[in-house]
Order: C-alpha cells, then sequence, then structure tokens
C-alpha cells in the first residue's frame, strides 16, 4: 500500500514586539489548529525579528523544504512592516504597488488617504491576489507562500482564504485520556503504546493546577482506528481502579 503523503507547511511569525514579549503570539496556534482540521502537518514555527535579510533568507529556505508557507506579521505602512520587500527578495521579485488594492484604499480612507495608507498596496510583483466571498480584501499570495496579517483578528478572518485555497485533505484526528498518575507511572505503559502503535503520535502533559488529574494522554494520527486503538490499549493497560477519563 502506498504511503499517504500528508502536506507539509511552516510558519514564519514576524516582529520584534513578539520576540521582546510586548505582544503574545496567538497566530501561530490558531494557524495550527486549522491545519490540522485541513490535513496539513505543521512541521516549522519560526520567530523572527523585522530583518529584511532575515525574512528574506527564511521564506527562501522554507518555501523551498515545504508545501506551504505562512508568514505573519510585518504588513502594515510602518518603517518596520518590510515583509512585502523581503518575499520579493526571497523570490527575485520587485514590490510594486498594486492598483486595484490602492483604489480600495483609496476608496476606504477618501480624502484621509496617505501615502503611508498607499503603502499597503504594495504586493511582490506577479503576485496572486486570493479573494473569497467572505473576505473581498485581498490576501498576499506568492507561490505556495501567503502573507498574512500579524493584528490576530484580521489574520483569523485570512484563515479562511487559506482553507478555500489549500483545500481539505484527510483531518487529524485526536482523542485524549486524563488519569492521575503521574509520568514517571506512566513511561512504560506509553513506551509500550508508542511501540505497538507507530502511526500515532502519542503526547504526555502534566499539571499542578487541576486537581481533576495529574496527566493529559493525547493520541493522534490520521487514522480514527489506529487512534481509537491506541488509546484503547492505553487504558487497558492502567492499572485496575486507577479513575480516568477520555476526551472526546
Amino acid at each position: 500500500m502506498t504511503a499517504e503523503i500528508v502536506p507539509s507547511a511552516a510558519a514564519l511569525i514576524i516582529g520584534n514586539e513578539i520576540l521582546s514579549g510586548k505582544v503574545a503570539d496567538t497566530n501561530s496556534r490558531d494557524l495550527a489548529l486549522l491545519l490540522r482540521r485541513l490535513g496539513v502537518r505543521l512541521q516549522q514555527i519560526l520567530v523572527i525579528p523585522d530583518d529584511r535579510a532575515r525574512i528574506s533568507a527564511a521564506v527562501a529556505t522554507l518555501s523551498a523544504t515545504h508545501d506551504w508557507v505562512f508568514t505573519s506579521g510585518g504588513v502594515g505602512p510602518t518603517h518596520d512592516d518590510v515583509t512585502i520587500e523581503a518575499v520579493a527578495d526571497a523570490f527575485g521579485l520587485k514590490a510594486v504597488i498594486h492598483e486595484g488594492t490602492a483604489d480600495l484604499i483609496r476608496g476606504h480612507y477618501g480624502e484621509h488617504c496617505t501615502d503611508g495608507h498607499l503603502r499597503m498596496a504594495l504586493v511582490p510583483e506577479g503576485a496572486v491576489l486570493e479573494v473569497i466571498e467572505s473576505v473581498r480584501w485581498p490576501t498576499v499570495r506568492v507561490g505556495n507562500v501567503f502573507v498574512l496579517p500579524g493584528i490576530p483578528q484580521v489574520f483569523r478572518m485570512k484563515l479562511a482564504v487559506v482553507e478555500a485555497v489549500v483545500g481539505h485533505h484527510r483531518p487529524f484526528v485526536s482523542h485524549a485520556v486524563y488519569t492521575q498518575m503521574d509520568e514517571g507511572h506512566l513511561k512504560a505503559l506509553l513506551d509500550a503504546v508508542v511501540e505497538q502503535f507507530p502511526t500515532v503520535d502519542v503526547g504526555s502533559y502534566p499539571t499542578w493546577t487541576d486537581a481533576r488529574f495529574r496527566t493529559k494522554l493525547t493520541f493522534d494520527s490520521l487514522d480514527e482506528a489506529a487512534v481509537l486503538a491506541a488509546k484503547g490499549a492505553f487504558i487497558a493497560s492502567l492499572p485496575p481502579g486507577e479513575p480516568q477519563w477520555t476526551d472526546p
């Protein structure tokens, strides 16, 4: 049987504000959740500053090694917004004003429109501007690289465009088991499940703040039958009377 090919992805989170702790990155988590639902494996999340050369180098590398790349941040009108130029550099392109987008900006700001506002119409020359019915403001895509905003509310809105373009593959399935056992006592049980079910990703996450459980175990795969079998084998291996519950 031919192994199933799972599309790969990388996220490039851009911004000095992320690295300084001024702003918390929530975009990578929102992207990760969507990609799991779409059946795309997010393999890497890279956070870098607003540095044109570093962004360009990262985009070139990630584009060559992943099916999809998603950048977040650096697409506004100010001095530190250099992502568009950097993506253009990565593909050997010029950054140019897209007149259709410029018209949208002029229409939005009217007489208050400035050259700074029009800078947001800058795109890599030849870029595809993705538009769907529910998101009319264009989303820039160069080859396999989506250029997305950093503002979380706008980023989440643009994920509908990502979903429309990337499409749906077989989604990942995830089940969880919660137990009062700690990781030291669980290790041997988990090792046995990992060995028996190599296609299932098994995760172990302890907590010290929830009195209901000490460790959450997760079982993830594209194969729901394998997930259920691995979860069942783990539960069966628990000591008699050990309290546990499952999710979903």
